[in-house]
């Protein structure tokens, strides 16, 4: 099973995994002071693939609704590039508000969002091994972990062009050697089991 990451500001009392409600409750607890400006909305670079624009999704959250929010696809596709939380008038945790809709999403639909927590737990293994994301490996141990033969058949056309365009090398997938990063890792593991 994996280990979730809690975030600041999404623990629970006696240091066990918060609950559902609570996270919602400190993610409407974080965005409450929010003016509807749309600056979020405006610096998002994947704003265009939302079904709802940042600037939407906190109303829906500051409205209660659930079952709008966890069907949207919005909040998944946050790539955490901090920009909307450095632009925002009011300096909301807007990118710590979508990670803790994120946890919520992964408990309380894990069906659903499992191909991305997969993608995001082979990601930081990647990361962890080589303190880069070595891609061919980052790929063979996402498609081995989805357990579908036939999904990187899909991919495949996409896959030929990078290499053709010397985007991606071909590799065999590797798991000897510790990075650099390793220690870091460690310590931060540490750090959030002790919080």
């Amino acid at each position: 099973m994996e280990r979730r990451t809690r975030k600041p500001g999404f623990h629970s009392e006696g240091g066990s995994e918060p609950d559902v409600a609570d996270v919602l409750a400190a993610v409407r607890r974080m965005i409450q002071p929010c003016i509807q400006c749309g600056t979020c909305s405006g610096s998002c670079p994947n704003e265009f693939a939302m079904d709802y624009t940042p600037r939407m999704l906190w109303r829906l959250v500051l409205s209660g609704e659930v079952e709008e929010i966890f069907h949207s696809r919005t909040f998944m596709l946050c790539s955490s590039c901090y920009t909307c939380t450095l632009r925002c008038p009011r300096s909301l945790p807007v990118t710590d508000a979508m990670a803790g809709l994120k946890q919520v999403a992964a408990r309380l639909y894990p069906d659903r969002y499992r191909s991305s927590v997969e993608f995001s737990r082979q990601f930081m293994n990647s990361v962890r091994r080589h303190g880069r994301v070595d891609e061919m490996e980052f790929m063979f141990f996402y498609f081995a972990g989805r357990k579908n033969p036939i999904l990187p058949f899909q991919f495949a056309p996409l896959g030929m062009r990078l290499m053709s365009r010397g985007k991606v090398r071909i590799s065999l997938p590797s798991l000897s050697g510790k990075s650099v990063l390793d220690p870091i890792f460690r310590k931060v593991e540490s750090m959030e089991s002790a919080s």
